[in-house]
């Protein structure tokens, strides 16, 4: 069966196994082969493997698919072939190659195996450790009578107790699987699990099971028994509840004839989240120390699968805020939000970068408004997805038909103004190759200029704590739209500030002219980029800045 492998030989390996058919490569999550990568358009590529060999297909994706470094529109795979989609690396081939196993008794072996035992030959069940029959001097279960091997017994059912309470459940569920477990181990009548409400601080009722035959009411178990176990944190055991002094004045106890009871808290660490209730109606005398010892136990471990799921439960939710924080946010402000709670204001140096559609007024005006909205929402995912995002910069803010992207807020690098420049240099090469896609769907073609300034700003969360808005302030994104004013249709022009902290030496440059712009007094120093003469770093087989 033939297999695509990304990332051939790195720790980031991944395999990913065709299927007869079509299968489709992108980072649409609808496809076939799923890599959320920002050189990987929604829907790059396909692969369909028939009969008569496997055939590779460009599904006119923006960054292009190449095989052994050659650019294709379609073609046939042969096994070990180099495929690049974009700037992403993929190996196919025939099948995956087998690891020769030496087996121990070889000449190139270093382990010396005294003894090799499978542990599903050595797996006891509760099945073979419990018996349905009432133990003499306990409520135990325990088929054994032999005091170190009801020890060891009691050991090992606390350890399956572990391995089935281990697994993520709904909260729910897992009470209730507390509660059955429990009924099965040990005789009781009838059983609670209360839990703290966080917002009242009282113990609420959350999963209840009895005996067959028991006629009980739902809320069956003391209050008095519960919250003072709650408040203690201490086990309990009394032998006759109606009689113990302790609980005389309780009125649960007196209506139901509770005569035993133990309860013991759910502490998974210093907090009492909860308790344990069970109890038996037909007899006193009827639990032992050995019993109230294993259920503390048993309580030990149903406090650390109640956590666990709490904690599950959290980090799921977290997900779903992260998802979210990423889907309304860039990655960069998102990533900052999680690592703080907050956007604190800081000053900052930044390299700005505004790129407008030229002529977008008049252009529009001629264009029904949802072809409008469907234009940009196209050509906005490939300059921020494919370019803004990859080249580690941070999208400001939307403007209509401009955006602003900074590079070094919120997080700074050595190569912020190389990458805010690549990036532009990018977007022209990304607008010139949607232009072919949209002409031979007969779209229109657009232009776009952009301005790029590198200086000082306040960066941070402007506006409320409430609505979170990352921006940056001050005459450097000013000066920055003023740049991008000035830049005719596809052009380029950087300030003089970003031109002395840039450090590429591949670039060709044109210095202009002093400048007039408004809202300064003395004219800008500006250069134009020349990026007609660079090639397109996503169309290189490696991109290093």
């Amino acid at each position: 069966m033939p297999y695509l492998i990304f990332d051939t030989d790195t720790p980031n390996q991944q395999t990913y196994q065709l299927r007869l058919g079509v299968n489709t490569i992108g980072r649409e999550q609808d496809n076939s082969i799923v890599v959320n990568h920002g050189f990987l358009s929604r829907r790059h590529a396909e692969i369909a493997m028939g009969i008569d060999g496997v055939t590779i297909t460009d599904l006119n994706s923006l960054n292009g698919t190449f095989v052994n470094e050659c650019k294709i529109t379609q073609c046939t795979l042969k096994d070990g072939d180099l495929i690049r989609f974009g700037n992403v690396f993929f190996n196919f081939v025939e099948k995956i190659p087998q690891v020769e196993q030496k087996s121990p008794d070889t000449e190139n072996t270093k382990i010396s195996i005294v003894k090799q035992v499978s542990p599903d030959k050595t797996r006891v069940t509760m099945r073979d450790l419990l018996d349905q029959e009432q133990a003499d001097n306990s409520l135990l279960r325990i088929r054994q009578k032999d005091a170190h091997q009801r020890a060891v017994d009691k050991l090992q059912i606390l350890l399956e107790v572990s391995k089935q309470l281990s697994l993520p459940e709904e909260p729910d569920q897992l009470l209730q699987k507390i509660l059955n477990l429990l009924l099965d181990i040990v005789h009781v009548d009838r059983a609670a699990i209360l839990m703290v409400e966080e917002t009242t601080g009282e113990l609420d009722q959350k999963a209840v099971k009895w005996r067959s035959g028991i006629q009980t009411e739902d809320c069956f178990y003391s209050k008095r028994i519960t919250d003072f176990v709650r408040h203690h944190g201490d086990a309990i055991l009394t032998d006759d509840a109606c009689l113990d002094e302790l609980f005389e004045d309780s009125v649960s106890i007196l209506k139901q004839g509770i005569h035993a009871a133990m309860c013991v808290p759910l502490k998974p660490r210093d907090e009492v989240i909860g308790v344990l209730y069970v109890d038996n109606l037909s007899m006193t005398d009827v639990y032992s120390d050995e019993d109230l010892e294993f259920l503390t136990c048993l309580a030990n471990q149903a406090a650390i699968a109640i956590e666990n799921s709490r904690l599950y439960k959290q980090m799921q939710a977290e997900a779903v805020m992260r998802n979210k924080l990423e889907r309304f946010f860039p990655q960069t402000v998102s990533r900052k939000f999680r690592e703080e709670g907050n956007l604190e204001i800081v000053d900052t140096e930044v390299t700005a970068l505004f790129a407008d559609i030229s002529n977008f007024t008049r252009m529009s005006s001629a264009m029904e408004p949802r072809q409008i909205i469907e234009m940009l929402n196209e050509y906005f995912q490939v300059m921020v997805e494919e370019i803004v995002f990859p080249y580690e910069g941070t999208l400001e803010k939307y403007i209509g038909d401009a955006l602003l992207a900074v590079w070094g807020a919120p997080y700074q690098k050595p190569n912020d103004v190389d990458l805010a420049v690549w990036a532009a240099i990018e977007m022209q090469w990304a607008v010139r190759r949607l232009n072919q896609e949209w002409i031979e769907h007969k779209r229109r073609p657009i232009q776009i200029h952009i301005g790029l300034n590198t200086g000082r700003v306040a960066a941070g969360n402007i506006g409320s704590k409430r609505l979170i808005q990352y921006a940056t302030i001050g005459d450097t994104t000013n000066t920055t739209s003023r740049i991008c004013n000035v830049a005719k249709a596809n052009e380029i022009l950087i300030s003089e500030t970003t031109f002395k902290k840039l450090n590429s030496q591949t670039l060709s440059l044109e210095k202009l002219p002093p400048i007039r712009v408004k809202g300064k007094a003395k004219p800008l120093q500006l250069y134009r980029v020349i990026w007609e003469k660079v090639q397109s770093l996503s169309l290189s087989p490696t991109r290093t800045l």
